[in-house]
């Protein structure tokens, strides 16, 4: 996709000196090698849970537990058996004097089954680069996988196993419209490649932002828990008290790289707003306005160029020219060229609503689909103007 850059860019959520880190960027700890967006399309399992009848519940009745353990023990239930552990091999290459050697190397993480047909919900990050992805259902069964679909910039894969329908257990699609900070939620995951693990806690905050694994781009309206999240926990789903999915966790902030109450999840909306984009073509199409780069500054986004024949160019919109001038030398004539910012349209709104950053701009256009007319409004000369982009595609 053609991307939209600012100039100046800032992609920080945490102070001091605590960082964020993915949570397990091919299993391997830091320093060691080797809600308010609506739902454009929901994404529902082919199939609703089994009645939870004959489930096991260990040696407890339930007078024995208090109505905060029986929730529990009932997301659990619930959601265990829809969770995966996801298992990669890849190969990294590391220095030896003059000579780079490749280094076999290992990794894992967690993942949700979202369907009877074998697809499974987790991180890019976790499967990126890998030569051989195994998936390990509840029941102990190890499947080989091959990824359908994936976008870096939202950190989202959907994997494929090929598994009889009788021991897939989709986890039902919740919503992250309407989150509220203090509501209780639940991580299950493959925390050090300890299966079947499930941790408690509240929701933290909301619209946390964090950086995107494209440069330029960020994470946008994060939920941050304190539900402990370790290495191996990232693809794994955070459920709400019916075990359904409200989110995919994706990374931790930490001096240590492992649990420090700061954990986050992408919200399951923009999720399942992708998912049978990524299932059915293997990637997101997304609207393109022809863009190449736009300056920050205190008028508005400056536009810095077009693409030839892109929508951008085709609707008249100006960035810097280049102005080419002679200039003698003595006895020698020299061409040289400069920029002509002057020249340049500012946008500052899309669709009347004011847009004042790079990523501000990219979120406005990525509401819409391929083909859809927006309109920017634009300083020229230093007058106001209303212009009309029908969105190309990338």
């Amino acid at each position: 996709m053609k991307r939209i850059f600012a100039a100046c860019f800032v992609s920080a959520v945490i102070g001091g000196v605590v960082a964020v880190w993915l949570v397990d960027p091919h299993g391997v700890l830091p320093g060691e090698s080797p809600a308010n967006a609506q739902v454009a399309t929901s994404y529902a399992p082919s199939a609703t849970l089994p009645p939870r009848a004959g489930v096991a519940t260990g040696t407890f009745t339930p007078t024995q537990l208090t109505p905060e353990e029986l929730t529990n023990v009932r997301v659990y239930e619930v959601a265990n058996r829809g969770v995966v552990n996801i298992d990669t091999k890849f190969e990294s290459y590391e220095r030896f004097f003059t000579m780079m050697v490749p280094t076999p190397g290992q990794g894992s993480g967690s993942g949700a089954v979202i369907d009877r047909e074998g697809h499974i919900l987790t991180n890019f990050h976790v499967v990126e680069d890998a030569e051989d992805i195994e998936v390990t259902l509840w029941n102990g069964e190890q499947k080989p996988a091959a990824m359908v679909g994936h976008d870096a910039e939202h950190d989202i894969a959907i994997l494929k196993i090929d598994a009889p329908a009788s021991e897939l257990f989709p986890i039902a699609f919740g919503t992250s419209e309407n989150l509220k900070v203090g509501q209780r939620v639940f991580a299950l995951g493959n925390p050090f490649g300890l299966g079947g693990t499930i941790t408690t806690g509240i929701i933290s905050a909301l619209n946390r932002t964090l950086p995107s694994r494209v440069p330029g781009r960020d994470l946008q309206s994060i939920i941050q828990t304190d539900a402990a999240l370790n290495p191996g926990n990232s693809g794994g789903p955070l459920l709400d008290t019916s075990g359904r999915l409200i989110g995919m966790n994706v990374a931790i902030a930490t001096k240590s790289g492992q649990n420090a109450g700061l954990g986050f999840a992408i919200p399951i909306n923009r999720i399942a707003r992708y998912v049978p984009e990524l299932i059915a073509t293997g990637k997101i199409t997304r609207p393109d306005i022809g863009i190449v780069a736009v300056m920050e500054t205190d008028k508005g986004l400056q536009i810095v160029g077009t693409n030839e024949g892109g929508p951008a160019a085709k609707s008249g919109l100006r960035g810097w020219r280049i102005i080419r001038q002679q200039v003698r030398r003595g006895p020698f004539v020299q061409t040289i060229q400069k920029q002509d910012r002057d020249h340049a349209d500012y946008i500052v709104a899309v669709d009347g609503k004011p847009v004042d950053s790079g990523n501000a701009l990219i979120d406005a256009i990525e509401t819409h689909k391929p083909g859809d007319s927006i309109t920017l409004t634009i300083l020229r000369e230093g007058q106001s103007q209303q212009v009309a982009v029908t969105l190309g595609s990338t």
